[in-house]
């Protein structure tokens, strides 16, 4: 394997291709990207409250993160980045498709924050020895050619005393009815083909690559629809489909 393609092992090119087709409509609510932008409350909130935890910090400043250096893989427009970054976070936003990032980078730049967005692979910033106190992907693990792989890349970038969060959907029969039929079919939140049942990871699977990779697994939330609010919940007994999960390395 010579170092380009090592550097790119993760990329799955027919996903990146079908972000690709879309990247223009990250940040329009009602657009292609319409689940993101109703699961990003409370993964914000999961994500502010379990690196408080982690890092001592208190949850009502306005800038908790004020010192801690993040990385957001498969970052997209920014829907993430942008938030952290407000909460004081010294943010990376690195994906691998280069119109994800130029939307990012240009609504950054009109909402006047200062983030790192690359172009580039997790595989490519590990080599380079980047490292940071925190590394998130979100709605990334389902979508790479090699998970396990992935997410050793990712945790070398943790600093020791750092921590690792995900999201992502659970292979399981509920995840198949409601994060493809319903989500694509149904009620029409996403493009037909934007998952693949096959690629979705169940939490033993995932606490498994975790644990090869030394993370050890601190907390498992599911992400459950609540269709009469209209919103998203954490449930901690439910990861039938969509899932949180927070790792540190110790």
């Amino acid at each position: 394997m010579t170092a380009a393609t090592a550097n790119r092992a993760s990329v799955d090119a027919g996903e990146i291709e079908k972000f690709a087709r879309i990247a223009a409509e990250w940040w329009d609510p009602e657009g292609e990207f319409k689940p993101l932008h109703k699961l990003n409350p409370v993964r914000l909130e999961f994500l502010r409250d379990r690196l408080c935890t982690r890092f001592g910090r208190d949850p009502r400043s306005l800038t908790p993160f004020e010192g801690l250096r993040v990385l957001d893989v498969g970052c997209g427009g920014g829907l993430v980045a942008e938030p952290l970054a407000r909460l004081g976070a010294e943010m990376v936003g690195l994906d691998a498709t280069e119109q994800s990032i130029e939307v990012a980078r240009l609504h950054a730049a009109e909402a006047g924050l200062a983030i790192d967005y690359r172009f580039e692979t997790a595989e490519a910033l590990a080599a380079a020895g980047e490292r940071f106190d925190a590394v998130l992907a979100l709605e990334v693990v389902e979508h790479v050619a090699d998970p396990a792989g992935f997410i050793a890349t990712c945790a070398k970038m943790v600093k020791p005393g750092g921590a690792m969060a995900l999201s992502t959907l659970n292979r399981s029969p509920k995840g198949f009815l409601l994060g493809v039929v319903a989500a694509e079919y149904v009620l029409r939140w996403l493009p037909r083909g934007t998952h693949d049942w096959r690629k979705f990871v169940k939490p033993s699977e995932l606490a498994g690559m975790l644990r090869a990779a030394g993370l050890s697994l601190a907390d498992l939330q599911g992400l459950v629809y609540d269709p009469v609010a209209d919103d998203f919940r954490l449930d901690a007994k439910d990861l039938d489909v969509n899932y949180l999960a927070f790792a540190a390395k110790d």
